[in-house]
């Protein structure tokens, strides 16, 4: 389980990553894709300080709950984007398409961090107990 734990919080957390450099910098595709969305740049910026931050808690063993949490919002906000205003493949302003690319990372976000909310279902914290801990 630590294993498989791993290589899914690792592989999250670098797709969340690699995403950091677009939107911090304003590289046209990501800038196009928050102006269709009427979030442009106060949309891009905050996810990307919300990506950094689960990043961050996903690599933290204590916080990978509260990671995988966060990344799930946000690979479902991604996903609900997509079935809503941007379409599974995105056609930029210059004509070009990312093939679906940006949604299926969306996808592999969400089936991880669901996955990794399974395997550490008895560290979710909740108010007076532990979420599907029988005994508190």
């Amino acid at each position: 389980m630590n294993i498989l734990s791993w290589i899914l919080r690792l592989t999250v957390a670098a797709i969340l990553f690699q995403t950091l450099f677009f939107k911090f910098t304003g590289a046209p595709e990501s800038v196009y894709i928050f102006s269709k969305l009427g979030a442009e740049p106060w949309g891009r910026i905050g996810s990307g300080v919300i990506e950094v931050i689960t990043v961050i808690l996903l690599l933290i063993p204590s916080t990978v709950t509260i990671g995988a949490i966060l990344s799930l919002g946000v690979a479902s906000g991604a996903i609900a984007s997509h079935l809503t205003k941007l379409g599974i493949a995105v056609i930029n302003s210059d004509g070009s398409s990312d093939g679906g690319l940006l949604f299926t990372l969306a996808l592999i976000v969400f089936a991880g961090s669901m996955t990794l909310l399974l395997l550490h279902r008895t560290e979710i914290p909740l108010v007076g107990g532990r979420l599907f801990n029988r005994s508190v």
